[in-house]
């Protein structure tokens, strides 16, 4: 059995949830306090993606970044492509894994208590300070649930992926991608091998889900 969709898969997620990580925070931290106006137009912009189904996002990332349109040509002269390359992966997961990161931040934030921050504020910290030591802290189990969605729905990536990337055996083959072509070539045995293992990994997902949201429960009572 060829374990290459398994550790491709693994790294585009990871890649892809360590970079929605920082600009999901990073969005949700500026748009939360903005006034409702804006807020509710940028919010509809960074969760389009979570409702778009995934094969309109890929095309729109094939539009964007096609060897033949002037981004990708643009990109090409630095030797970056992302179509047909595992790399171009990441940019497709990250792109519909966002939205969650995002909005679960988001809420985490906005349900901060700022007399904590004003609190830090008048003892003369700083605000980077007080982000990192006060409001990160405080909002860490939204920010974790986050994280572990974020990385879940990266890992079961497929319409975008598989219009960015397609499916090259060795090369941007991934789990997803995997069971489908073993499906379409009835070769079942092997596709169910990989349902399985799928499977496996998102009950572990869900278990940790499950137990970020019960130490929540218990934070709150507490």
């Amino acid at each position: 059995m060829d374990w290459y969709p398994l550790w491709n898969s693994l790294r585009i997620a990871s890649i892809s949830c360590a970079i929605v990580f920082f600009l999901g925070i990073l969005a949700a931290y500026y748009v939360a306090r903005l006034p409702r106006a804006i807020k509710g137009i940028l919010d509809v912009i960074f969760t389009l993606p979570m409702v778009l189904p995934p094969t309109v996002c890929g095309y729109f990332l094939l539009i964007l970044l096609g060897p033949r349109r002037p981004l990708g040509i643009f990109l090409a002269r630095f030797g970056l492509q992302f179509a047909m390359t595992w790399y171009g992966g990441i940019v497709a997961s990250a792109m519909v894994a966002f939205p969650l990161m995002y909005r679960t931040a988001r809420g985490a934030f906005e349900s901060f208590d700022q007399n904590l921050a004003y609190s830090g504020q008048t003892l003369g910290l700083s605000n980077p300070y007080i982000f990192w030591r006060i409001r990160m802290p405080a909002c860490r189990q939204g920010i974790l649930a986050g994280t572990v969605l974020a990385f879940a729905r990266a890992l079961g990536e497929y319409g975008a992926t598989s219009m960015l990337i397609g499916y090259i055996p060795g090369r941007t083959a991934t789990i997803s991608t995997t069971v489908y072509q073993l499906w379409r070539t009835n070769e079942e045995g092997e596709a169910l091998q990989w349902v399985l293992v799928n499977l496996a990994i998102s009950a572990v997902i869900l278990l940790a889900v499950n137990m970020l949201e019960k130490r929540n429960r218990k934070a709150g009572a507490a």
